[in-house]
This record gives C-alpha cells, structure tokens and sequence, in this order.
C-alpha cells in the first residue's frame, strides 16, 4: 500500500467518526423531547432535532470534501516531489563484467573531433560526446556526424562554466537548459541523454534541472587528464592501469591540442578489446 492510500484512509476513517458522532448528538435531543408531553413542545424539539441533523450532514460533507482535498493535494505533492528528486551522479558503464564506457568533452573542433571519429569507426567504439552548447551551435554538422556514427550526445553546458556551481541557480539552469538546446538544434529528434557538469562542477540543483530535462548526471571513474597534454606515456599508463569494475573513461576532442588524445585512443582502445572488454555506453537510472 503507498503512502498516499494510507493517508486517504485514515482520512477516510476519521470523516466516518465524525459522521456518526454529529448524528447522534443530534438524534439525542430529538428523542427527549418525543418523551414529553404531546403538542408544540414536541414539535419544537423535532424541528431542533432536524436542524441539527441538517448541520451535522452538511458539516460532515464539509469534512468529507476537505479529507479528500488533503489526500489529493498530498498524492499530487508526493509525484511532484519524485519528479524534482535529482538522480545519483552515474560513474559506471552499463552491462555486467567487462564493460567500458568511453566519453569525449569539450568538442566538437573542426580538427580533433573528425580525427577522434575515425579512431573509434576503426576500433567499432560507440561513445558518448559531451559537448558544449556554443561549440555545437558553431558546428552543426560534427554534431550530426557524431550521432550519424551512432555515438551518444551529453549536454557540457553552454559556455563550460567550471565555476557555475558557486552561481545563482538560475544561472545554471540557462547554463544546462541552453546547451542542450543548442546541441539539439543541430540534430533535431536525437535524444541528449546525459548532462555533465563542466569540471564536475555538480550541485543538487543542477542535477535536479538535468534530471527534469531527461538527462542522466555523468561523471566519470577514469581520468587521464589528456587536456593538461602530459604526454603520451602518462595518459597510456593512467587509462591501462588497475580499472575499476564497468568504468567511465574520460578523454577530450576539445579544447586545445588534442594530438596526444588521439594517439593514446589509438593504442588504449585495442590494448582493451584484447583484454576482452566490451565497449557500451554509461549507466542510465530512473528517478
């Protein structure tokens, strides 16, 4: 039984109460006057008797009307209260075992992303692309490129404020509402699933607005830091280490030079598919 049954029927069981108690204390006085002697008496204590009645009815059909307004207004409360529950910031790939999820920020570039496309067409990769709003708008046709190769679209945010989260929510729902706007508008009917928080910049308000836009929160379990450009030796032995079970792989196309990034995607990427891994998208929950 869920909350809200429970509290119309104690609603309901407290109305009934009511009832029977507003009647009988108005039948009690019409049963003693009936008592008496005959004539105007009588008369007057039946019409007081039925007066009472009369109030007592339209009190408990008051009552009856307010319980059912509580309970309504308190079921509407409690869906409208799931809906607004910000979902948990997914780090893990989908699937049991091996799974890995690959992900790719801050693009589209005109240079890096084409580039990046072609290492996951020849390693037969599908990932996810978190892309800033301005960068979608400005390339429309990487965007359609993107999802035309079946990969996933994240919204990254408009401008990738890494400090929106010290900002006035407002802020960061234009901030989540018009990147994904942007990203949309270049392939209208492709579905952005998830939002990531620029630097993983998150509060529970702008997990809450992603949440009520139908996109998953995104983080990620490894990170390289291919945009510091270590070299590629640091990214190769940061991403070919100990992984974590189903992780979510971090790597960008955007943002400056992305050379290493593509070199290292060269060599992780079948260093994986020899380990048998498979490769999937990140974990998507319910609210």
């Amino acid at each position: 039984m869920t909350t809200s049954s429970v509290r119309r029927r104690r609603a309901g069981s407290a109305v009934t109460a009511a009832v029977l108690g507003l009647l009988a204390a108005a039948a009690a006085p019409a049963l003693a006057a009936t008592d008496g002697p005959a004539g105007t008496p009588a008369q007057g204590a039946h019409g007081s008797a039925h007066t009472a009645v009369q109030g007592a009815q339209g009190k408990a059909h008051t009552a009856v009307q307010g319980a059912q307004g509580s309970a309504h207004e308190a079921a509407r409360g409690a869906v409208e209260g799931a809906a607004r529950t910000p979902l948990g910031i997914t780090r893990l790939a989908q699937g049991p075992g091996h799974a890995v999820a690959i992900t790719i920020d801050d693009g589209p570039d005109p240079r890096w992303t084409p580039q990046v496309l072609q290492v996951l067409r020849q390693n037969h990769v599908k990932a996810t692309f978190c892309m800033i709003g301005t960068n979608a708008r400005k390339y429309p046709d990487l965007v359609r490129a993107v999802a035309a190769d079946g990969h996933r679209l994240c919204d990254h945010t408009a401008d990738h404020d890494e400090t929106m989260d010290h900002k006035p929510v407002a802020y960061q729902r234009q901030q989540i509402l018009d990147g994904k706007a942007m990203i949309q508008k270049a392939v209208p009917g492709v579905a952005v699933d998830y939002y990531r928080a620029p630097g993983g910049a998150f509060t529970p308000d702008s997990r809450a607005v992603a949440t009520e836009s139908g996109m998953q929160p995104l983080g990620w379990s490894v990170d390289p830091r291919d945009w510091s450009r270590p070299g590629l030796p640091a990214i190769v032995s940061a991403v070919e280490g100990r992984l974590p079970q189903q992780p979510t792989v971090l790597f960008h196309d955007g943002g400056g030079d992305r050379s290493e990034t593509v070199a290292a995607l060269k060599q992780y990427l079948p260093w994986l598919t020899a380990r048998g891994y498979a490769f999937t998208f990140p974990v998507r929950a319910t609210p």
